[in-house]
């Protein structure tokens, strides 16, 4: 069976029984590929015996699925390999910037020591957060900030009752809580999700978080609401455009290279759960 393999990150030692290769070609039966390259109807047309194709990801915005349902290719990808990882990155921006960790220790490198260098510091217990969407990775985060004891309010298009979570409305959530974390994939439907009017509509001073995708949250909106002191800070993983053609700047706003998803389990994980699925299709 041929594989059209548009990334080398995938093991060899994973993809045994097929053949690679690496320019389409017409008896191809499965296409593995990455979020950084799109796949979509020009491909597919130079592929008329592709049955499937497969992502090491939790995201499949890269993919033109309704080309693929059309042409009857299955797509599958794999939403359950760094639910841990990117709950825990969530958890941790959301730690340094109530804690203003980052501010602390770039003061203590410049020589300063003042435990209240940073201006006032919170805590999460007690702390009403909002988690937007409550999938998988949502739950995990909903988990961890309870245990906390944060008060965990949650919204999500298909709403599922979870004890010591209250579910309500998007502009409900975004007005009454100190702190936003983002966890919904990107469709059609979540581009823009958090534009200006909503992060306008904030609490003064809330901190937002967001380990999704970069297009879901308005980042310029993002940053002017941190210059002008209307949001307490942000912790952002994903950026509209990656990377960015020059470093972010705003007061206390922390930048990670999308990491979220990343462990060396995670990601061994991923290929290999991703080629698994591939070969349950083709067997099928």
């Amino acid at each position: 069976m041929k594989l059209l393999l548009l990334d080398r990150r995938y093991p060899v030692s994973e993809l045994e029984g097929f053949e690679l290769v690496e320019e389409p070609q017409e008896d191809v039966v499965a296409m593995l590929t990455m979020s950084e390259i799109y796949v979509g109807e020009e491909l597919f047309a130079q592929l008329p015996a592709l049955r499937v194709v497969g992502t090491a990801s939790v995201g499949f915005d890269h993919i033109d699925v309704e080309a693929a349902e059309r042409r009857g290719i299955a797509v599958v990808n794999v939403p359950d390999y760094c639910t841990n990882e990117v709950a825990d990155h969530a958890l941790a921006l959301l730690y340094a910037l109530v804690r203003r960790i980052v501010d602390l220790d770039r003061a203590v490198v410049r020589g300063e020591w003042n435990a209240k260098g940073a201006g006032p510091l919170g805590t999460l217990a007690g702390l009403r957060v909002g988690i937007v969407g409550l999938g998988r990775i949502g739950n995990a985060v909903a988990t961890r900030l309870l245990a906390l004891g944060a008060e965990v309010w949650a919204t999500d298009i298909a709403p599922v009752e979870r004890e010591g979570v209250r579910m309500t409305s998007l502009d409900e959530l975004l007005a009454g809580c100190d702190a936003i974390t983002v966890h919904v994939p990107l469709t059609r439907e979540t581009r823009g999700l958090l534009g200006k009017r909503e992060i306008d509509s904030m609490k003064p001073g809330a901190f937002i978080v967001n380990t999704a995708r970069g297009p879901v949250v308005d980042a310029d909106a993002v940053y002017a609401a941190l210059r002008e002191g209307r949001l307490g800070g942000a912790g952002l993983d994903v950026l509209p455009e990656e990377p960015p053609t020059s470093p972010p700047a705003a007061p206390n706003l922390i930048v990670t290279p999308h990491a979220a998803y990343y462990s060396e389990e995670a990601e061994a994980r991923s290929y290999r759960d991703c080629v698994s699925r591939i070969r349950e299709v083709l067997s099928a």
